[in-house]
């Protein structure tokens, strides 16, 4: 592709990767709301989903039918034309209104670009075209899930970055995330492998909050605890942030708290809550600490817990861990919403 040769047949290839030139992919946190399975705690903690940024009017039309109505707290970067997108690239169509045989083109030409940056072009074309769910389907049908995914094991890392974030954006689909849950061994090991703090772990994570928004696929997670709680005590503010909304989904599962607890947890974990730790990641600490706290285990089962060195129980949930007495250092926290979560923890 990057040097011309191998779209010939295809024509207005280009054209279509531009239908999202210099826009950013596009991430999601998929909340499905079914029945009473999503349980409050699962959604966000309070502040969790700030309003979303009003597009000019002339990107309005292209917004309509996305997942700006659908999904709390995700900004959907609308394509765009101007200086930000070579002249002849951008074809006037909404991603959501892509024909089928445009997504097998790209997907066609996924598998044979040879160019780092082509492969990038395209899964983030792909990408954005995932955000509205008529594409979700298509992609699907036309096997691309699969064609995707082949490109987390690419060698370049912004090629695994932009498959991640393709795979996010289809994981906003029911059927869709039958098909990525058999990637979630992969993805964990991206998040090991990978350099703290980097896009890959941060995309890796994402992916993980969507397929564990629901009760559904929520075991896959249950080895992936400690790496989690790991990530607390070693990484950035955002990276946390994604972390601990992973946790906090899992924990909202009361099926779930036997595999969390036992975990290994790394002891300074308890060290996070304090007033110095930044608000977005003290409140979600607090959610999970909140679901922790409301499990109540038998004594025996509790004995057995005190047994096993380092893990949660023993860091977070026993007499002897100094949970305690740092969440009454916070009652003092000035932050309103931090407070409420205080609230909420049983004593």
């Amino acid at each position: 592709m990057g040097d011309g040769s191998v779209l010939p047949k295809l024509g207005g290839m280009k054209a279509l990767i531009g239908i999202v030139a210099g826009a950013g992919a596009s991430y999601g946190i998929y909340k499905l709301i079914k029945g009473g399975s999503f349980k409050r705690n699962k959604k966000s903690v309070p502040g969790e989903c700030p309003g979303l940024e009003t597009p000019p009017p002339s990107e309005a039309s292209m917004q309509r039918g996305s997942l700006l109505a659908k999904v709390s707290g995700l900004d959907v970067i609308c394509p765009r034309t101007g200086a930000g997108a070579a002249s002849g690239d951008v074809v006037h169509e909404s991603p959501g209104n892509l024909e089928p045989h445009h997504l097998k083109t790209m997907l066609s030409c996924l598998q044979s670009a040879g160019d780092a940056s082509d492969r990038c072009r395209i899964l983030l074309t792909l990408a954005n075209a995932a955000a509205f769910s008529v594409n979700q389907n298509l992609i699907r049908e036309l096997e691309g899930i699969r064609i995707i995914a082949a490109f987390l094991a690419d060698p370049g890392p912004e090629v695994k970055v932009q498959t991640l974030n393709a795979l996010n954006n289809l994981c906003m689909n029911i059927a869709n995330q039958e098909q990525i849950k058999v990637h979630v061994p992969q993805v964990l090991e991206l998040i090991e492998v990978s350099p703290v703090n980097s896009d890959l772990q941060l995309g890796a994570l994402r992916l993980l909050t969507n397929l564990s928004a629901t009760d559904t696929h929520q075991r896959l997670l249950k080895g992936s605890v400690t790496l989690l709680l790991s990530l607390l005590v070693v990484s950035s503010e955002a990276l946390q942030v994604q972390a601990l909304k992973v946790l906090v989904n899992l924990s909202s599962n009361p099926d779930m708290m036997d595999d969390i607890v036992q975990a290994q947890a790394p002891a300074s974990v308890v060290l996070l809550f304090d007033s110095r730790t930044a608000p977005a990641v003290l409140l979600r600490l607090l959610t999970f600490a909140g679901n922790l706290k409301a499990w109540r285990p038998s004594a025996q089962v509790a004995d057995e817990l005190r047994r096993k060195q380092d893990c949660l129980f023993r860091v977070l949930l026993d007499e002897s861990s100094q949970l305690h007495s740092r969440l009454v250092q916070l009652l003092s926290h000035p932050d309103g919403e931090i407070q409420a979560q205080l609230a909420r923890i049983p004593t």
